[in-house]
């Protein structure tokens, strides 16, 4: 811990703020002693943010196709989005483009989702503190209230098939520019995922553009999905995980 942090800010007020780079590494972490970031920025936290805002119910993430399927059979009115590979799962309403969440789709359903990536992290994080759910949608919303929070911070990028990506990381940076200087120390990958966020502020979207992700999301046509996922403050809603839902912070 650094001795500057001593000087400036109460030792109660001298929080960690770390960066769990892939989903792999989240059994490295004490979960329990964070509040957790779920991080998937193409497609699903930002499509969960936007729906929130849109009005949603909730959203109730699962881990599998089958878990997803199986809401069709307790007689109520849900909303099924699955996505394997960047594409909607044959059969369900829908997968996880911002498009799917507009207010006329979502507003007042709940909706269960499964996505290759996000649901993923989000699950093997559920013995956090709190879970919520970021995005550049959410960013400044989201940095607000993680300043009033005398928490360790733990911003968990989904990634790739476990594996590291820029989006997710870079978005973790842009988290840290607006916290850090506030009390809390950073650990290595936060300090890198700031460190690439410098690199790559001036035009997130130029960028990401050379992004594996979004190569794959270019080859089936949304392109229009990569824009939309980096629009910057389009909402307020914070995503908070409440029981198995995901619902709006109040």
């Amino acid at each position: 811990m650094s001795e500057s942090a001593h000087q400036k800010f109460p030792l109660q007020w001298i929080r960690g703020l770390d960066v769990c780079l892939t989903p792999a590494l989240i059994p490295l972490y004490n979960v329990e002693d964070y509040i957790v970031v779920v991080i998937d920025i193409f497609r699903a936290t930002s499509s969960i943010c936007y729906g929130i805002e849109n009005g949603a119910e909730a959203i109730i993430p699962v881990s599998e196709v089958e878990e997803c399927a199986a809401y069709r059979e307790k007689g109520l009115d849900y909303l099924l989005a699955a996505e394997r590979n960047g594409e909607v799962v044959d059969g369900f309403d829908f997968g996880n483009s911002p498009f799917s969440y507009t207010p006329e789709k979502v507003s007042g359903k709940t909706v269960v989702l499964t996505t290759t990536n996000g649901t993923h992290a989000l699950h093997l994080s559920r013995s956090a503190k709190r879970i919520v759910i970021g995005s550049f949608l959410n960013l400044s919303a989201l940095c607000n209230w993680l300043k009033t929070q005398n928490e360790n911070i733990l911003l968990v990028c989904a990634g790739w098939k476990n594996n590291f990506n820029l989006e997710d990381t870079l978005f973790a940076g842009a988290v840290i520019e607006q916290l850090k200087g506030n009390g809390y120390v950073l650990d290595d990958p936060a300090i890198a995922a700031n460190d690439l966020f410098q690199v790559g502020k001036t035009d997130i979207t130029k960028y990401l553009d050379k992004t594996s992700h979004g190569e794959r999301m270019k080859k089936l046509g949304i392109e229009k999905d990569i824009a939309f996922c980096l629009q910057v403050d389009l909402t307020t809603a914070i995503p908070v995980l409440d029981g198995d839902r995901l619902v709006k912070l109040v």
